[in-house]
C-alpha cells in the first residue's frame, strides 16, 4: 500500500465559468480543499500543479500561480505537471512519490483549465498538440478526428457498435444528472444519443456529438497527507496501488484498438493491490469520447477484445450494475477541463469511498479503480483507492 493518504478535496463547478483565468480557479479549489483537509497553507510541504495549456491562455508558469490566490503558499515549493489529458494524474502521482520518498508530510495538488474563453477551431488545433503532428495534424475534426478514425476502425473490425456508443453515452448523462459540478445535468435519453440530427450531428467518422466530451472550464484540488499524519486528520482514502505505463505516440505504429498502454496499468494496478476487477466497488474512466470507454472495457477485462458493447448491453456498467463506470457523469457528462481531469476523477472516487457524494453516492463502495489517460491511451494511469479511516 502507498503512504499516501487523501485527506480532503476541493472542486469547482465544470463548465463555461465566470472566473477569468487558471489563477482564480485554481484558488477556487484550493481553499475548500485545505478546509476540508483540516489544515492550513503553513502545513502544505509541496505544491503539484496540473495544467495542459499549449496555447489556451498567454500566462504560463502556472505552478507559480497557486501562490497568487494566496500569498501564504508563496514559499512552498511548486511544480508544474503536464502529461496531455493526463496531466492532473502525473501531478498526483508526482505527489505520492513526494510523500513517498518522504520529502513532505503534506502535499497539494491542483489541476485546472480554462478552455471556453478560446475560440472552438483554436481548441481543436491546441488539443492536437496531444498528437503526433507529423503524421496526425491533418486529420480533420482535431482530436475528435482521431477518435473518429478509432471508432471506425473498430466498427470496420467488429461490427457497427453505433447503439452501444449511445448507450454509454446515455449512462454517463443519466449519472451526472446527480453531480453537482457536472458540466451537462440532463439525462438526454438513448433516442437522442443514438440519432443524428441537427442537435446530435456526425463530428468525426461515426462519432456524434453526443459521443464527445465537453470543453469545459474547472479546477479540482486534493491535498494529501502521509500515513502517521493521516491518521490525526478526519478522514483518509489509501492508495492500494498505482500504475503508470506508456505507448508510442504515433498511431501508425501500434494497433489503434488494443489500448496496450491502458491495459498493462490496469494490469499492473491490480496485480499491485492483490486484486481482481471484480472486487472493486467502481470505476471512474476517462471517456473522452464514448469509443474510449468502450475499448477500455476491454482493456481492463471486462470483456475479451471486440466485446465490450457485451458489458453495455447487460447492465454490468450501469450505476445499479455489477461494476459501476462512471457514476459522477464521467468526463461525457461532468466535462473535461483538461489539467483538472485526472485530480476531479479522484476526488469523485475519494468522495463515493467516504460516504460524501450526496446523490451520486454509491452503496457500499469500499474499493475504487480509477484509470486516466493523456492522449491516445500514451499516457496511462491507474490507481486503486480504499478507505482507511
Amino acid at each position: 500500500m502507498d503512504e499516501a493518504r487523501i485527506v480532503g478535496w476541493g472542486h469547482t463547478p465544470f463548465g463555461k465559468s465566470e472566473l477569468p483565468d487558471t489563477m482564480a480557479l485554481m484558488e477556487a479549489a484550493v481553499r475548500p480543499a485545505l478546509d476540508h483537509a483540516g489544515i492550513g497553507p503553513e502545513d502544505v510541504d509541496g505544491i503539484f500543479v496540473g495544467v495542459f495549456n499549449n496555447g489556451f491562455s498567454r500566462q504560463d508558469f502556472q505552478a507559480s500561480l497557486v501562490a497568487m490566490g494566496d500569498e501564504r503558499l508563496a514559499r512552498i515549493p511548486a511544480t508544474r505537471y503536464e502529461n496531455a489529458c493526463a496531466t492532473g494524474s502525473a501531478a498526483l502521482h508526482g505527489a505520492m512519490d513526494f510523500i513517498a520518498a518522504g520529502r513532505g508530510r503534506i502535499a497539494l495538488v491542483v489541476g485546472a483549465e480554462k478552455m471556453t474563453a478560446t475560440p472552438n477551431a483554436e481548441v481543436g488545433d491546441i488539443l492536437l498538440g496531444a498528437s503526433y503532428r507529423q503524421e496526425e495534424a491533418s486529420v480533420r475534426g482535431g482530436f475528435a478526428g482521431l477518435f473518429g478514425m478509432i471508432a471506425d476502425s473498430y466498427f470496420q473490425r467488429y461490427g457497427d457498435h453505433s447503439e452501444d456508443l449511445a448507450m454509454i453515452a446515455a449512462k454517463n448523462h443519466a449519472n451526472g444528472v446527480s453531480n453537482p459540478y457536472a458540466h451537462m445535468r440532463r439525462d438526454v435519453g438513448l433516442a437522442f444519443c443514438n440519432m443524428v440530427s441537427d442537435r446530435n450531428p456526425i463530428v468525426a467518422g461515426p462519432l456524434r456529438r453526443t459521443d464527445c466530451s465537453l470543453v469545459s472550464d474547472g479546477a479540482a484540488a486534493l491535498v494529501l497527507a502521509d500515513a502517521q499524519t493521516a491518521s490525526a486528520l478526519r478522514r483518509a482514502v489509501a492508495v492500494r496501488a498505482r500504475a503508470q505505463a506508456n505507448d508510442i505516440l504515433a498511431l501508425s505504429r501500434r494497433d489503434m484498438l488494443q489500448f496496450d498502454g491502458a491495459r498493462r496499468a490496469w494490469a499492473a494496478a491490480l496485480e499491485t493491490a492483490g486484486l481482481g476487477l471484480g472486487d472493486l466497488s467502481f470505476i471512474e474512466t476517462h471517456d473522452c469520447f464514448t469509443i474510449a470507454e468502450l475499448i477500455e472495457y476491454e482493456a481492463m477485462g471486462l470483456a475479451p477484445p471486440g466485446q465490450g458493447a457485451r458489458v453495455v448491453r447487460d447492465g454490468t456498467t450501469r450505476k445499479d450494475g455489477r461494476l459501476p463506470v462512471n457514476p459522477s457523469g464521467g468526463l461525457k457528462s461532468k466535462g473535461h477541463p483538461i489539467g483538472a481531469t485526472g485530480v476531479s476523477m479522484h476526488v469523485m472516487a475519494a468522495m463515493q469511498l467516504c460516504e460524501e457524494a450526496g446523490d451520486m453516492q454509491l452503496p457500499g463502495a469500499r474499493l475504487a479503480g480509477v484509470f486516466n489517460m493523456g492522449g491516445a491511451a500514451v499516457a496511462n494511469y491507474c490507481t486503486i483507492l480504499e478507505r482507511v479511516r
